[in-house]
This record gives C-alpha cells, structure tokens and sequence, in this order.
C-alpha cells in the first residue's frame, strides 16, 4: 500500500508541475496574442495614414499643376505683352523716321 501511495504521490506531484507549465504556456500564448492584435491594429493604422497621406499628396499634386498651368498661361500672356511692346516701339521708331 505505502508503494502505491509513494508512487500516486509522485505522479501527482508530476502532473502538478506539468499543469503549472501548461499554465505558464497558456498565460504566455495569451500575451502574445494580445501583442499581436496590437501589432494588427497598429499595422492597420499605419496603412490607413499611409491611404490619408496618398489622398493628400494626390490632392496636393493636383493643385500643384492646376498652379504651373496658370503660371505657364501668365507666362505666355506677358510674352504676348513685352512683344507687342516691341511691336509698338517699332512702330514708333518708324514713325520719327519716316517724318
């Protein structure tokens, strides 16, 4: 009788431990879990300011040609200017000496 209670004290004592490291598993996968579906909403967080930063820049990139082409057209009209400036000078040049 004193075996078997010696050897059933033993093997509880084992399962004991064992259970103690399927709890210490069981608490550390947990934790992980946690700090993965941190690590998820952190990622999509980041991918939706990512998305946010696109519209932006898209945004931005629009206006800034919309910008270049009044600049380009404002270019143009002063050229138009100084050369009809030019034209007029010209004509006035002609115009004293032909007098």
């Amino acid at each position: 009788m004193t075996k078997r209670a010696a050897k059933a004290e033993s093997s509880a004592a084992k399962l004991r431990q064992e259970n103690a490291q399927l709890q210490a598993e069981l608490r550390n996968s947990r934790l992980e879990k946690e700090a993965l579906r941190a690590g998820q909403a952190g990622l999509a967080a980041a991918k939706q300011n990512a998305e946010v930063a696109l519209q932006q820049l898209l945004r931005v990139t629009s206006s800034s040609r919309a910008s270049i082409r009044q600049l380009l057209s404002g270019a143009e009209s002063l050229q138009l200017v100084a050369d009809l400036l030019k034209s007029i000078d010209r004509i006035s040049e002609v115009s004293e000496d032909g007098q």
